[in-house]
């Protein structure tokens, strides 16, 4: 069973990942170079814990142990005794294979090497390290502490035993694992993403405003949310970034970012976290 945990990436899917490890009973430290991010990853964390009081989830004396079990540091290092580490930075190869290959050189050598990533094939990641069998996808879906399904993501090289731990860590936080084969995009994403690209093309084209395209799926198709608020939560680069790695997968044209994704992304109009996307969210 899995007691101690490292998280490295402070953003949403950092945060939620260490408060629901840390709501878990896990020891937890929280790793990033920037001890500003970390002081807001800390905050956001905090927030989460008295809204989940709020909800009634959970009471104040939980809330208090969970924040109580996470450490914050800039120092990697710092690692060297975690059973397993999430990497939960940004949706860049390059970016998650440093951190990656940094982890290899200072976790113990039983230690799971795991990635958040939402796109990205798990093999290329592991090869990054000098253990790709230890390496494996562990997908957490945002909210964190909300949604239920992690997609565990193993590569040809991953280990039957990496992979079976995986799937117990997953449960071990009431999460229901789904296993996915390593292909860009995995499940969740082969079928989301062109979604939402289909709908940025329809609000890119004019044929319907951007409430009338959510409403049209939330009130028509009984979904929780439409797919330009869905993409706002998400943050519409991730959805870039996923759209790019499947693309150049799959080379599908379903999968090319529309031009109006890209200058929203290069306005800095990332959705709920930047305070504009689609919508304005005034409160961020």
């Amino acid at each position: 069973m899995i007691e101690r945990v490292g998280v490295v990436g402070v953003g949403q899917m950092g945060s939620g990942i260490a408060e629901v490890c840390a709501r878990g009973g896990l020891d937890v430290i929280v790793a990033d170079e920037n001890a500003d991010g970390l002081k807001r990853g800390r905050d956001r964390i905090a927030v989460s814990l008295k809204r989940a009081v709020k909800a009634g989830k959970l009471d104040e004396a939980g809330a208090e142990a969970a924040l109580g079990r996470i450490r914050f540091t800039e120092d990697l290092q710092e690692f060297a005794d975690r059973q397993l580490a999430v990497e939960a930075v940004v949706e860049v190869e390059e970016v998650k294979t440093a951190v990656l290959a940094k982890l290899d050189l200072i976790l113990p050598e039983d230690a799971i090497l795991a990635s958040n990533t939402s796109s990205i094939p798990i093999m290329r990641l592991g090869t990054a390290t000098g253990r790709p069998a230890n390496v494996v996808g562990v997908h957490f879906f945002n909210p964190v502490p909300v949604l239920k399904l992690v997609e565990v993501i193993p590569s040809l090289a991953t280990s039957q035993d990496t992979k079976a731990r995986a799937v117990a860590f997953v449960e071990q936080l009431g999460k229901q694992p789904v296993v996915a084969q390593d292909r860009a995009g995995f499940v969740v994403n082969s079928l989301l993403i062109p979604y939402l690209l289909a709908a940025i093309r329809m609000a890119e084209g004019g044929f319907a405003s951007a409430a009338d395209i959510d409403n049209g799926m939330v009130l028509g198709c009984a979904h929780p949310m439409g797919p330009l608020a869905l993409s706002d939560l998400i943050g519409l680069d991730t959805v870039k970034l996923a759209a790019e790695a499947m693309y150049e997968e799959f080379k599908e044209p379903l999968y090319t970012p529309p031009a109006l994704l890209l200058r929203m992304v290069e306005a800095g109009r990332l959705g709920r976290k930047t305070g504009r996307g689609f919508y304005e969210y005034p409160s961020v």
